[in-house]
Protein backbone atom coordinates (compact mmCIF):
# COMPACT_ATOMS: atom_id res chain seq x y z
CA UNK A 1 0.00 0.00 0.00
CA UNK A 2 1.12 3.55 -0.51
CA UNK A 3 2.65 5.21 2.23
CA UNK A 4 0.49 8.36 3.89
CA UNK A 5 2.19 11.64 4.65
CA UNK A 6 1.58 12.60 8.23
CA UNK A 7 2.65 15.38 10.76
CA UNK A 8 3.44 14.04 14.44
CA UNK A 9 0.74 15.97 15.39
CA UNK A 10 -1.56 14.68 13.03
CA UNK A 11 -0.31 10.83 13.82
CA UNK A 12 -1.04 11.17 17.60
CA UNK A 13 -4.81 13.18 16.61
CA UNK A 14 -5.33 9.96 14.92
CA UNK A 15 -3.94 7.75 17.99
CA UNK A 16 -6.37 9.51 20.41
CA UNK A 17 -9.00 9.03 18.05
CA UNK A 18 -8.22 5.56 17.99
CA UNK A 19 -7.67 4.77 21.79
CA UNK A 20 -11.13 6.85 22.19
CA UNK A 21 -13.14 4.58 19.85
CA UNK A 22 -11.77 1.52 21.78
CA UNK A 23 -12.00 2.52 25.03
CA UNK A 24 -14.79 4.27 25.31
CA UNK A 25 -17.03 4.65 22.44
CA UNK A 26 -16.77 0.68 21.59
CA UNK A 27 -17.99 -0.44 25.06
CA UNK A 28 -21.24 2.29 25.38
CA UNK A 29 -21.81 0.65 22.01
CA UNK A 30 -21.76 -2.93 23.35
CA UNK A 31 -23.45 -1.54 26.48
CA UNK A 32 -26.55 -0.07 24.28
CA UNK A 33 -26.59 -3.59 21.91
CA UNK A 34 -27.51 -5.34 25.32
CA UNK A 35 -29.86 -3.47 26.80
CA UNK A 36 -31.67 -3.27 23.27
CA UNK A 37 -31.93 -6.94 23.39
CA UNK A 38 -32.89 -7.28 26.82
CA UNK A 39 -36.16 -5.53 25.08
CA UNK A 40 -37.26 -8.35 23.28
CA UNK A 41 -38.34 -9.40 19.57
CA UNK A 42 -35.00 -8.03 17.82
CA UNK A 43 -36.73 -7.31 14.57
CA UNK A 44 -38.77 -4.76 15.14
CA UNK A 45 -36.32 -3.57 17.74
CA UNK A 46 -35.50 0.22 16.69
CA UNK A 47 -32.84 0.42 19.34
CA UNK A 48 -30.97 -2.53 18.39
CA UNK A 49 -30.90 -1.95 14.85
CA UNK A 50 -29.22 1.39 15.81
CA UNK A 51 -26.85 0.34 17.91
CA UNK A 52 -25.83 -2.62 15.52
CA UNK A 53 -25.56 0.53 13.03
CA UNK A 54 -23.54 2.73 15.11
CA UNK A 55 -21.32 -0.30 15.87
CA UNK A 56 -20.62 -0.95 12.05
CA UNK A 57 -19.40 3.01 11.97
CA UNK A 58 -17.55 2.73 15.03
CA UNK A 59 -15.54 -0.19 13.49
CA UNK A 60 -15.36 0.54 10.12
CA UNK A 61 -13.61 4.32 11.45
CA UNK A 62 -11.31 1.84 13.91
CA UNK A 63 -9.98 -0.11 10.61
CA UNK A 64 -9.60 3.01 8.37
CA UNK A 65 -7.41 4.82 11.21
CA UNK A 66 -5.49 1.51 11.91
CA UNK A 67 -4.79 1.51 8.09
CA UNK A 68 -3.64 4.88 8.41
CA UNK A 69 -1.11 4.23 10.83
CA UNK A 70 0.19 1.34 9.71
CA UNK A 71 0.90 3.05 6.36
CA UNK A 72 2.20 6.05 7.81
CA UNK A 73 5.04 8.34 6.68
CA UNK A 74 5.21 10.12 9.80
CA UNK A 75 7.45 13.39 9.40
CA UNK A 76 8.73 15.60 11.46
CA UNK A 77 9.77 18.65 9.97
CA UNK A 78 11.29 20.41 12.92
CA UNK A 79 14.30 17.94 12.92
CA UNK A 80 15.16 19.22 9.54
CA UNK A 81 17.69 21.74 8.33
CA UNK A 82 15.69 24.35 7.35
CA UNK A 83 17.23 25.78 3.66
CA UNK A 84 14.02 27.84 3.02
CA UNK A 85 12.54 25.29 0.71
CA UNK A 86 8.85 24.60 0.95
CA UNK A 87 8.31 20.63 1.73
CA UNK A 88 5.31 18.71 3.82
CA UNK A 89 5.10 19.66 7.62
CA UNK A 90 6.65 23.41 6.47
CA UNK A 91 4.72 26.93 7.55
CA UNK A 92 5.17 28.86 4.58
CA UNK A 93 3.98 32.94 5.23
CA UNK A 94 2.98 34.09 1.18
CA UNK A 95 1.80 37.36 -0.01
CA UNK A 96 -0.73 38.17 -2.74
CA UNK A 97 0.93 40.38 -5.07
CA UNK A 98 -2.36 42.01 -5.74
CA UNK A 99 -3.92 42.72 -2.50
CA UNK A 100 -0.68 42.98 -0.37
CA UNK A 101 -2.92 40.05 1.93
CA UNK A 102 -0.57 38.23 4.24
CA UNK A 103 -1.39 34.75 4.61
CA UNK A 104 0.31 31.44 6.31
CA UNK A 105 -0.55 28.18 5.61
CA UNK A 106 1.13 24.66 7.57
CA UNK A 107 1.35 21.88 4.83
CA UNK A 108 -0.13 18.89 6.57
CA UNK A 109 -1.71 15.47 5.69
CA UNK A 110 -5.08 15.02 4.44
CA UNK A 111 -6.38 13.87 7.75
CA UNK A 112 -5.35 16.86 9.30
CA UNK A 113 -6.09 19.92 6.70
CA UNK A 114 -8.50 22.47 8.12
CA UNK A 115 -8.03 25.46 5.92
CA UNK A 116 -9.61 28.04 8.74
CA UNK A 117 -6.61 27.02 10.91
CA UNK A 118 -4.40 27.00 8.15
CA UNK A 119 -3.60 23.99 7.55
CA UNK A 120 -3.53 22.73 3.62
CA UNK A 121 -3.83 19.44 2.31
CA UNK A 122 -0.36 18.04 0.92
CA UNK A 123 -3.21 17.26 -2.07
CA UNK A 124 -4.34 20.73 -2.23
CA UNK A 125 -3.63 22.90 -5.37
CA UNK A 126 -1.91 25.54 -3.33
CA UNK A 127 0.21 22.92 -1.59
CA UNK A 128 1.05 21.70 -4.83
CA UNK A 129 1.44 24.28 -6.49
CA UNK A 130 4.03 25.36 -3.04
CA UNK A 131 6.22 22.24 -2.53
CA UNK A 132 10.02 22.61 -4.12
CA UNK A 133 9.86 26.30 -4.35
CA UNK A 134 12.20 28.21 -2.01
CA UNK A 135 12.07 31.25 0.22
CA UNK A 136 11.38 34.47 -1.72
CA UNK A 137 10.44 32.78 -5.07
CA UNK A 138 6.81 33.88 -6.68
CA UNK A 139 4.26 31.15 -7.40
CA UNK A 140 1.36 31.25 -9.44
CA UNK A 141 -1.66 29.37 -7.85
CA UNK A 142 -4.57 27.74 -10.06
CA UNK A 143 -7.31 28.09 -7.20
CA UNK A 144 -10.88 28.50 -8.20
CA UNK A 145 -11.05 32.07 -8.61
CA UNK A 146 -8.46 32.22 -11.34
CA UNK A 147 -4.32 32.18 -10.99
CA UNK A 148 -3.25 33.76 -8.12
CA UNK A 149 0.65 35.29 -7.80
CA UNK A 150 2.00 35.00 -4.15
CA UNK A 151 5.40 35.62 -2.87
CA UNK A 152 7.18 33.05 -0.69
CA UNK A 153 8.50 35.71 2.30
CA UNK A 154 8.84 32.81 4.86
CA UNK A 155 9.38 29.43 5.14
CA UNK A 156 9.53 27.48 8.50
CA UNK A 157 10.01 24.49 9.48
CA UNK A 158 8.07 23.81 13.13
Amino acid sequence: MQQIPMTVRGAEQLREELDFLKNVRRPEIIKAIAEAREHGDLKENAEYHAAREQQGFCEGRIQEIEGKLGNAQIIDVSKMPNNGKVIFGATVVLVNTNTDEEVTYRIVGDDEADIKSGLISVNSPIARGLIGKELDDTVNITTPGGVVEFDIIEVNYI
